[in-house]
């Protein structure tokens, strides 16, 4: 019975089997989510190996030859990016002005 003391938490047994119950209903819940949680990651492997990805797949094309598709739509992108920024800044800049002159006119 020595060797049981050791388990013993707070110094009570009630609360050692309360927090002993709580793990056990821990343990049982990840034991179930993990059968969930590997069908999810094999899922998503099979998924992934299905999609098109923006490089080419012939193994003799070597260096930046290989990611052309994928270099010119980042391109792409940063130059959408640029211009929707600088319309943005451009409205803001209009309002400012607008917004400007009618609070100066009541003064």
């Amino acid at each position: 019975m020595q060797f049981l003391e050791h388990f013993k938490i707070g110094g009570s047994w009630i609360s050692s089997g309360i927090l002993y119950a709580l793990l056990a209903i821990v343990l049982v819940a990840v034991v179930l989510k993990w059968a969930s949680l590997t069908a999810f990651i094999s899922e998503v492997k099979g998924e992934l190996r299905k999609a098109s990805w923006p490089w080419e797949s012939d193994p003799k094309i070597k260096g930046f030859k290989k990611y052309k598709e994928l270099i010119d739509s980042t391109i792409v992108v940063l130059i959408a990016m640029i211009l929707l920024a600088a319309f943005v800044q451009l409205w803001d800049f209009v309002h400012i002005l607008i917004v400007g002159f009618f609070t100066n006119l009541g003064r």
